[in-house]
């Protein structure tokens, strides 16, 4: 650990036309230097007559066909009354489980028109059982996926690469508030909807929309059905994906929300060569420095995040770093809240190394970190040696209420041997044969050295019930 000299480096602290012939997007390019003349009615009514009134059309011309409209189809389990819900009642009767099918639509981005690649959200392909992706020009692929990262909403699917345009990958990190900004996608499935805006705000975070949220916010229309489509820049640029929008009543409201295309495209190489992303973990919680803070720790300015608690064990136990410590940069950039350094650690890979900087006592310190995988204990109990009744259920170490420490079904195969066994998702386990669970290591042992019918005791839906299994 170093310390820096902290005085070595300072810290980082319409043109309106009536006209309703006019366009909103042509007012806005009217704009777009900030030295444009003011033109007469009369000018315009010239500009119009000649044909020369500013478009956004010859730029859409060249990246629309690379927006593609995705359509799923999944299929769903339900039962018409409650006491078929009841996995023992249905098994009892020899009730099968009533199936049907649901669909919905999105949007994608052709990325690598060689690899037929193409990024979309997570939650337009989650769960899906088949994947139609339509082009511009109406030609029709069945997709498969490569892989998904869920905490971040990122997806990529694959197509056949008959003849596909991709689109130009911009810099989302040279965004600024006030740029102006084109959304393309298919909204309650009118394909190749455009509709323009401009940056509303940057690194928007603590909505509760995901697990690593920086959001490029934009008042260009977005509605459902636009997820997953394109974000771009008057180059033709894309600079972000876009994945949700605030509204009370569903549509849209102004408050668009896309992920930034640096995020998304280095999810996309991971997701690629391994099928998801493997994040690191620093071993931190963090919280955002606050007026009042900065002021008990005799600072000044206001940015930054503060470790709170230091996970033993972890790189940064190992490390030195302690609690108070307050870190103000990550590999140079900075770091405003505690939400810039949570999405950093989580784009940084198993292995690499960072430079991390903080203050401690007033002294700004400098060190060098080597980040870890995360283990979050998600696991599907084996392929092998275990009982058949089994297959299908994923597990994830949890705890619940006073029961402390548990093993909770994180999702269940539709069809599987799980399923008709009676194991639901969101089921906590608690016991099986009596024994108590605390991990995924703990249920895969007791599961492997039983024999014959298992006991399990679980909470299902808040209620404690016994689940008999026979193995």
């Amino acid at each position: 650990m170093k310390a820096i000299n902290s005085e070595s480096r300072s810290r980082a602290g319409m043109f309106r036309i009536s006209k309703r012939a006019i366009s909103a997007v042509f007012g806005s390019l009217l704009m777009l230097s900030p030295m444009a003349p003011t033109l007469s009615s009369g000018a315009l009514s010239s500009l119009i007559a000649s044909g020369d009134v500013p478009s956004l059309a010859p730029m859409l011309e060249t990246i629309r066909p690379a927006i593609v409209n995705i359509s799923t189809t999944t299929s769903i389990s339900y039962d018409d009354h409650p006491i078929l819900r009841d996995p023992m009642f249905r098994r009892f009767f020899n009730i099968p489980q009533q199936r049907n099918r649901s669909s919905s639509l999105g949007s994608g981005v052709i990325v690598d028109a060689r690899q037929g690649h193409i990024l979309t959200n997570h939650h337009v392909i989650d769960k899906a059982d088949e994947i139609l992706v339509t082009t511009e020009d109406g030609r029709e692929f069945t997709a498969m996926v490569v892989g998904t990262d869920q905490a971040s909403d990122v997806a990529v699917i694959q197509v056949d690469p008959d003849n596909l345009t991709e689109i130009e990958i911009g810099i989302s990190e040279n965004l600024r508030v006030g740029d102006f900004v084109v959304a393309i996608g298919n909204p309650f499935g009118l394909s190749q909807t455009v509709t323009s805006g401009i940056v509303s705000g940057l690194g928007r975070s603590g909505l509760g929309l995901g697990g690593y949220e920086d959001f490029i916010q934009t008042d260009a229309s977005i509605n459902p059905g636009n997820s997953g489509g394109a974000l771009v820049n008057l180059r033709g640029e894309l600079v972000g994906i876009n994945s949700a929008i605030l509204s009370r009543s569903g549509g849209s409201i102004g408050i668009g929300l896309s992920i930034p295309v640096d995020m998304a495209m280095s999810l996309m190489e991971q997701i690629i060569e391994h099928g998801n992303v493997k994040r690191g973990i620093l071993g931190v919680r963090i919280q955002d420095m606050t007026p009042a803070l900065a002021e008990a720790f005799n600072l000044e300015g206001q940015s930054g995040a503060i470790i709170v608690d230091i996970v033993e064990g972890t790189v940064a136990d190992e490390a030195g770093l302690q609690e108070g410590d307050i870190v103000t940069r990550l590999n140079g950039n900075p770091v405003n809240k505690s939400s810039d350094l949570r999405n950093a650690i989580g784009l940084i890979r198993p292995g690499n190394s960072f430079d991390i900087e903080y203050y401690r006592d007033g002294v700004l310190y400098s060190e060098e970190i080597t980040i870890k995988a995360r283990d979050d204990g998600r696991q599907a109990l084996g392929r092998t040696a275990l009982p058949s009744r089994f297959k299908g259920a994923a597990f994830v170490n949890g705890s619940y209420g006073d029961y402390g420490r548990v093993v909770i079904i994180e999702s269940v195969e539709p069809g599987s041997a799980a399923e008709k066994s009676g194991l639901l998702q969101n089921d906590v386990i608690l016991n099986v044969n009596r024994q108590k669970i605390t991990s995924v290591a703990e249920l895969k042992a007791v599961i492997q050295s039983a024999r014959g019918r298992f006991l399990i005791q679980l909470i299902r839906d808040g209620n404690p019930l016994f689940l008999g299994i026979q193995g």
